[in-house]
């Protein structure tokens, strides 16, 4: 009888699977396959409305290609080998349902997309301008704009970084890059400040937000600072970030489509505080004392913390085999989040992992194949 249930039917019930279940599903019989790697229909954002996202450990260094993904309903880590992607690659950040590295060789930026559940890989175009150490920051766009939804549509921007002065040497790049992925090519689309760009070459993680048209980086100095470029005026700002000299850590998210920052100070809870009115900074939460000894053990210090989020939710982690303070949206009328405790990757079906410093993202997997690789 499941065997012949009508295709649309049939990619309904899959529609409430997970995406391992989805797998295991699609290994039934040659028509469960079909249905299965037809769904979501090429739609990512059907998937992330229905499911949350995964969270992704990816190795910061090491020459074995590998990431973690865990599952948030079961609970569960899975491996996931990434020995399709040529050479030796880093982290940098996630767009929609995929990955995004550097390669580590050569010294000058060179940009990769991969999706790690389909095994497809992309390498984007060359720079215009070649420069190694940039900041780069992603912004996804909505997917209805292309004609084919399996296609992904977005833009990668680099900042900064060093390249070649004309008479020798090294000079800090002072231009900014944009890939757009329905065109498939980069274009020089402002400039910034000099002083911008040393601290985005010097001081600036990849790590970005892209809020009510402004694409932000946070310093990783100290005093942090924020680092604005609003996109449709072609201009550059700078905010101030409370606490800015005694944070032992400082990441942006975004939470509720808000400008949302998480840090915290030696001895003391970590806090969040959003963007309001006249750039206002306003305290709207602290992570629960409990969770937080559990998290800092007796070290008592949020030194070496890292912070990722995604659409209802925002994670505190460390390394893969710690565990992770997580604040979710709890899918109910009010819209309340509340604070959980994650564990961290030690095992994976029995075997048991090696501890690796990581670069957390936060995707909503993707098993149906694209015509953008």
């Amino acid at each position: 009888m499941w065997r012949d249930l009508p295709f649309d039917l049939l990619a309904n019930i899959f529609s409430c699977l997970t995406p391992d279940s989805l797998a295991c599903a699609g290994s039934t019989c040659r028509q469960w396959h079909m249905c299965a790697k037809a769904w979501p229909f090429g739609s990512s954002s059907s998937l992330s409305q229905s499911h949350p996202g995964w969270f992704m450990a990816l190795p910061i260094r090491g020459h074995t290609p590998l990431c973690y993904a865990q599952n948030p309903i079961f609970k569960n880590w899975h491996r996931l080998s990434l020995d399709f992607i040529p050479g030796q690659v880093r982290p940098l950040a996630s767009v929609k349902s995929l990955l995004l590295f550097r390669a580590t060789n050569p010294a000058n930026l060179h940009l990769v997309l991969c999706n790690p559940f389909t095994r497809e890989h992309k390498q984007l175009p060359k720079l215009n301008m070649s420069r190694s150490n940039p900041a780069v920051g992603v912004i996804a766009l909505d997917d209805r704009s292309s004609q084919n939804l399996s296609f992904p549509c977005f833009q990668v921007y680099v900042a900064g970084g060093m390249s070649e002065a004309p008479r020798g040497g090294a000079r800090y790049e002072s231009t900014l890059e944009m890939y757009d992925s329905r065109h498939d090519t980069w274009q020089v689309v402002g400039s910034l400040p000099v002083e911008f760009a040393v601290r985005l070459t010097v001081w600036t993680p990849n790590d970005s937000v892209y809020c009510d048209g402004v694409l932000y980086w946070i310093t990783s100095a100290r005093a942090y600072s924020l680092m604005g470029f609003d996109i449709s005026s072609n201009t550059w700002r700078e905010l101030r970030v409370p606490m800015a000299d005694k944070l032992e850590f400082a990441a942006l998210v975004l939470r509720n489509e808000r400008l949302t920052l998480v840090g915290g100070t030696c001895g003391e809870d970590a806090s969040v505080w959003e963007l309001g009115q006249g750039d206002i900074w306003v305290l709207v939460e602290k992570v629960p004392v409990e969770l937080g000894m559990k998290f800092l053990g007796e070290k008592e210090s949020w030194v070496n913390t890292k912070c990722v989020s995604s659409n209802g939710a925002i994670y505190l982690y460390r390394d893969l085999g710690s565990g992770m303070i997580a604040w979710k949206e709890i899918r109910d009328q009010e819209g309340n989040w509340e604070w959980f405790w994650v564990e961290g990757c030690s095992s994976v079906r029995g075997k048991k992992v090696r501890n690796l410093q990581i670069k957390g993202v936060v995707i909503s997997p993707n098993l149906a194949p694209s015509c953008f690789f």
